[in-house]
């Protein structure tokens, strides 16, 4: 099973940034496409920033160009997002997200979905 462990999480002030990391304790860790996402108090949980297997990213319109999504393959299993001029909208708590594919729900034979324990970002001043 897949494990996701976040962290990086705290109180900045608008403007400021921040560098979340999630950890990934599995194997195979280089097949994996890796999401973060975020989920603001009284909202749904959105999808922040991806990056695929090959390296490939895609954000969402509200952070392109000033939130980056990257991986460590080689030494660390981790992925990152670089969070810079941060506004006081986005406190939230951010997720870390994969499909595990060596798990499948017999039901529907889709991959299970893996979720991080969340780390809560602050922007205030």
């Amino acid at each position: 099973q897949v494990r996701l462990v976040e962290s990086g999480g705290g109180l900045v002030q608008p403007g400021g940034s921040l560098r979340l990391s999630c950890a990934v304790d599995g194997s195979n860790f280089t097949y994996y496409n890796m999401d973060w996402y975020r989920q603001a108090p009284g909202k749904q949980r959105d999808l922040v920033a991806t990056i695929l297997h090959n390296n490939s990213t895609n954000y969402a319109d509200s952070v392109k160009g000033r939130f980056t999504i990257s991986r460590d393959n080689a030494k660390t299993n981790t992925v990152y997002l670089q969070m810079n001029s941060l506004k006081p909208e986005e406190t939230a708590v951010y997720y870390c997200h994969t499909e595990d594919l060596e798990a499948v729900d017999t039901e529907t034979d889709k991959f299970l979905e893996r979720w991080g324990q969340g780390t809560l970002v602050t922007v205030s001043s």
